[in-house]
């Protein structure tokens, strides 16, 4: 069924019940914004503290977007692009877009102005919902966007170039909109993170929205009384199938606007979170906050907090051993997965095998893997190979771009990418980006490896492994290292420490600096090519 008529039972079983909570934790906390005056007076996001809504709020709002849409002559297979800030607002105009059989397409919220108007065009979008944040970038570009499009402004003083999504929308009907959806229909268009070229537009049809939400539930078991901390941007699959669990059950989640770790154990200490996905960085802030007493566990109240899960990336042994230690009540779990597959969850480590951090898991429930080599054929155990995945979720194609999709889809089975290996239990270890592989002198050398062993080092907050370019060998390992905050390292100290590292593995080069991530915390390695592929290395070195 489509992922619509979730909401529509969720209305009709818990209309009065909270829903979604938004924290803005930068501002003051001075009252708290009931749904009922939220419903009346439409406060502006940036200016409180605390929001929310109830079931029946989220889909009276949603239902009179859709009503919007449709007297503005949306129809069926239109896309309407979502372009804002995580805010209350904002899975309310998500699911008004699918309730018209449109599709709806979020954005990044990174984008330049140049990369808004690519992706516009790359989706063949009718109408552009954005946000405060995200005037200027709209104005750049209003006239060339607006000729065939509709803008709506969502916020406080509304733009010359757009109109007014409040008061349009208040005037609208809030009955449901009689549109026939079925599971084949197409739902929606994400792109990919653009972490090895211009993003790709992907599209997912209401089986694999549905999919990702039965997924998330039989994996971490949420019920009605759950409460999810949702903290990663919302126009990621990441965070809204991971929700999508919560969202099947009509329980509770709390968007948090901020990532400092006193932000989110405030959270989950004040509105009772009993299920938080981190990626890696934030949880290594945690960490690292209380290891220097910025921060006292007893200040907080996190009984209740049951799960603590992490994906995105690949999630060092070594964390999850420190996070343990200090939350030892705490089940894991690590999930993968791609927008391609609508998310995490094609490939699941499971809460009861923590004896296995480190992998990736075994097949998601609904699911089927496997490790091929560079002909298709499938590769032994211990071997390395490319990580294929099989399901309802797969997406249905890459929009417009039949060569790309050729690319990754055969038979039904979606190339990712990435490299991987399988151990004698049947678990699944991540090697590392097929893009990423480092071949220096013939010998593939896989960062991830690398990038392990250093996050074991005690003065390590973050860490980085590239190829650059060299004479002899095609190219060399570079490790670009992230110390943590009052501490100091050299480089003969790191050097020192890769002593026990195979020779091969050992890189050739050390520079001491930020690790740059995109919002879904994934390394931006691309962009580090960039900066160190050449005279910009010695420039580093010598920083060094």
């Amino acid at each position: 069924m489509p992922i619509t008529d979730i909401l529509e039972r969720n209305c009709k079983l818990y209309g009065n019940d909270i829903c979604l909570v938004e924290i803005n934790p930068e501002i003051k906390e001075t009252r708290r914004v009931t749904w009922k005056e939220y419903d009346l007076i439409e406060p502006n996001p940036v200016t409180h503290y605390r929001r929310e809504i109830t079931w029946s709020v989220f889909n009276e709002k949603a239902n009179r977007f859709a009503n919007l849409l449709l007297q503005r002559g949306v129809k069926k297979d239109d896309k309407v692009a979502i372009l804002l800030m995580n805010c209350l607002e904002w899975l309310p105009i998500y699911f008004g877009i699918l309730k018209t059989g449109a599709l709806a397409v979020p954005l990044n919220f990174r984008y330049a102005s140049d990369e808004i108007a690519y992706c516009l065009n790359l989706a063949e979008v009718d109408v552009l919902v954005f946000g405060p944040e995200f005037i200027g970038r709209v104005e750049e570009i209003a006239d060339s966007i607006s000729k065939n499009r509709l803008l709506f402004f969502v916020g406080d003083n509304c733009p010359s170039f757009a109109e007014d999504y409040t008061s349009l929308t208040l005037n609208c009907s809030s009955q449901t909109p009689m549109i026939s959806l079925t599971d084949k229909d197409n739902a929606a268009i994400y792109f990919s993170s653009g972490t090895t070229g211009f993003p790709k537009a992907i599209l997912h049809n209401h089986e694999s929205l549905m999919h990702s939400c039965k997924v998330e539930q039989k994996h971490h078991g949420q019920t009605k009384q759950d409460v999810f901390l949702c903290i990663p941007p919302l126009y990621h699959t990441g965070a809204k199938m991971h929700w999508f669990g919560s969202f099947l059950e009509g329980a509770k989640a709390v968007l948090l606007k901020g990532t400092k770790p006193e932000f989110i154990l405030d959270a989950v200490s004040k509105e009772k979170c009993t299920i938080v996905w981190l990626l890696v960085p934030w949880a290594q802030d945690i960490l690292d906050a209380i290891d220097r007493g910025d921060i006292k566990l007893g200040d907080y109240e996190l009984s209740q907090w049951r799960l603590m899960h992490i994906g995105a990336q690949p999630v060092p042994q070594s964390l999850i051993q420190r996070w343990k230690k200090i939350f030892p009540h705490h089940q894991y779990d690590t999930n993968y997965g791609l927008s391609e597959s609508i998310g995490p969850g094609c490939v699941h480590l499971g809460v009861e095998n923590i004896h296995k951090v480190g992998a990736i898991g075994k097949a998601g429930y609904g699911w089927e893997v496997k490790i091929v080599d560079e002909a298709g054929n499938t590769v032994g155990r211990g071997e390395v190979g490319e990580l294929a995945v099989k399901g309802p979720g797969v997406m249905t194609c890459y929009y417009n771009d039949e060569k790309a999709t050729a690319e990754v889809l055969r038979d039904g089975w979606l190339f990712t990418g990435d490299m991987a290996q399988e151990d004698e239990d049947g678990f699944i270890f991540l090697v590392d980006r097929k893009k990423d592989v480092v071949i220096s002198g013939g010998e593939n050398i896989y960062p991830v490896q690398i990038e392990d062993f250093l996050r074991t080092n005690d003065k390590v907050k973050d860490v980085a492994v590239i190829g650059i370019p060299d004479k002899r060998l095609g190219e060399i390992t570079a490790a670009v290292v992230e110390i943590k905050e009052g501490m100091e390292a050299t480089q003969q100290e790191i050097n020192d420490y890769c002593m026990k590292l195979p020779k091969y593995k050992r890189p050739r080069t050390i520079i001491f600096a930020d690790i740059p991530r995109n919002p879904t915390g994934k390394i931006e390695k691309p962009k580090l090519r960039k900066m160190y592929g050449g005279e910009s290395l010695v420039a580093a070195q010598n920083r060094g």
